[in-house]
């Protein structure tokens, strides 16, 4: 089964707001926060989903959190704009499904690692801290292929199945 992958370097620039805190109960800790949440939907176009781990699916608006483990689903004419607790900024294009595997960031240290998967579709993506302190920490998927980032500004492209 061939699959088609485009990989570009791209000069355009992405504005970046502050993360806003995702909502939890009134007794959850500040570490507890962070460990909820991956980052925050900046902004959302036309038709997009989360799918947590367990399958259930939610409406997507900004200020919406992402979890270290969702996914991303956009509709035709959608996409979305997520930036994560490091920095990290990635764009979903239209009718797209994107799987972030793993994620996690410790902010004191700048330590962390993720892991993000496009089985359709396409992400521009501008990496943030871990990237820039542990470039082999970043990875992306499609279903043909690994790349390992090493703190840039790219976008993949990747024609899968549905």
């Amino acid at each position: 089964m061939n699959k088609r992958i485009a990989i570009t370097l791209s000069g355009l620039i992405l504005a970046i707001n502050t993360c806003a805190l995702a909502q939890t109960a009134p007794d959850a800790s500040p570490a507890a926060v962070g460990e909820m949440r991956a980052g925050t939907l900046k902004s959302v176009r036309g038709e997009v989903q989360l799918l947590s781990a367990n399958g259930a699916a939610r409406g997507a608006g900004p200020g919406d959190a992402v979890a270290p483990i969702d996914r991303i689903v956009t509709g035709p004419d959608s996409g979305a704009s997520v930036v994560l607790r490091d920095g990290t900024s990635m764009v979903v294009g239209p009718s797209s499904r994107l799987d972030l595997k793993q994620f996690h960031f410790d902010s004191t240290t700048q330590d962390g690692g993720m892991l993000v998967s496009l089985l359709r579709g396409s992400l521009r993506m501008i990496t943030g801290l871990i990237g820039k302190t542990n470039p082999d920490a970043v990875r992306v998927e499609t279903q043909t292929a690994v790349i390992g980032i090493r703190g840039t500004d790219f976008i993949v492209q990747a024609d899968g199945q549905p």
